[in-house]
């Protein structure tokens, strides 16, 4: 909210799972995190909104930034009494069709729906599909590597290092979730496709994604903690097929792709002259094949994971609904 163009927002409440916070005269953006961790009120789910219909705004906005599918749940609910909504919970637009259906008939009836941190964080990914297609554009495919943590395990796995022990680095520098089978079994990836695949027109239900996951049957029951002891079983068959690759001169990638074939996820080799072969860090890639891109793919390319660009994607979005604009 310090952003010059942020003047005349006002933060009326703040919730995480456990606690909530609420004023409708407004709340101190710089205080309020400090606040809401001293604070001793139980998230009721209610008082926020209160101090929403309270404040005496023009423009109400809800901003998601949770993985909870309990609030997915809500966002349809919410644009129908007219709160706009601001997510960055993937829950909602890549879960069922009914559901995303559901969302769809609301977003831009009564209130705008912005969804640019659902996908890519910051990067213009859903934007880029929606003019497109505006434009009469076809999407004939869409494929890249979706993941931050997928994509910084691959780039530096070249086997001077076990692919566990960058799996522990990963983990330690806070870019897989808590429990990185979450990452590993291409489900975050899986649900970004389906999002994707839904904005080129694709009509696709979960369960038609090809998922092809990364931890063995023997580990999936495990407790983090116990799957972390054992992550080292994932080594021998990992660089069994980085060493395959590399003797064809490729690389591995943790790439999804969705086409006139059906959608996948999963890890493949790719070529030197492939885009995702070239890329650094948590670098997020996507290749969009249309009419008017077809020989040569659009690509968007840039950081797809952290605090700071997944914020970015969030004001962008409240900013639109603060200026009057459809997000």
């Amino acid at each position: 909210l310090a952003a010059p163009a942020a003047q005349g927002l006002r933060l009326v409440a703040l919730a995480d799972s456990r606690r909530q916070l609420a004023q409708p005269g407004g709340l101190r953006p710089a205080q309020a995190a400090s606040r809401l961790a001293e604070a001793a009120q139980v998230n009721d789910g209610e008082a926020w909104r209160r101090a929403l219909d309270l404040g005496g705004t023009r423009r109400r906005v809800i901003v998601d930034a949770t993985p909870s599918e309990g609030l997915a749940r809500q966002h349809a609910a919410w644009l129908a009494a007219g709160y706009h909504v601001v997510s960055a919970n993937k829950a909602a637009l890549g879960g069922s069709g009914e559901a995303w259906s559901a969302l769809h008939r609301q977003r831009g009836s009564t209130a705008s729906y912005g969804d640019s941190a659902t996908v890519g964080a910051g990067l213009p990914v859903l934007s880029t599909l929606r003019r497109l297609r505006a434009c009469g554009d076809r999407v004939r495919a869409i494929e890249g590597v979706f993941s931050g943590s997928l994509s910084w395990l691959f780039n530096r796995f070249d086997g001077t290092r076990a692919f566990s022990a960058l799996l522990r680095e990963a983990r330690a520098w806070g870019y897989t979730e808590p429990d990185p089978r979450l990452d590993l079994e291409g489900a975050d990836v899986a649900r970004k496709l389906l999002i994707l695949a839904r904005c080129a027109g694709h009509a696709l239900e979960p369960e038609e994604i090809e998922r092809g996951g990364l931890v063995p049957p023997a580990l999936r029951a495990l407790s983090t903690p116990g799957f972390l002891a054992r992550a080292a079983e994932l080594d021998e068959g990992l660089e069994r097929k980085r060493r395959l690759a590399a003797r064809n001169g490729r690389v591995l990638r943790f790439l999804a792709r969705v086409d006139a074939e059906g959608a996948r996820v999963g890890l493949v080799d790719v070529g030197p002259d492939h885009p995702a072969a070239r890329l650094d860090g948590t670098d997020n890639l996507f290749a969009l094949t249309t009419d008017r891109y077809r020989d040569r793919p659009l690509v968007i390319q840039g950081p797809g994971a952290g605090v700071e660009v997944t914020a970015q994607a969030l004001l962008g979005d409240l900013l639109a609904v603060h200026r009057g604009a459809a997000a």
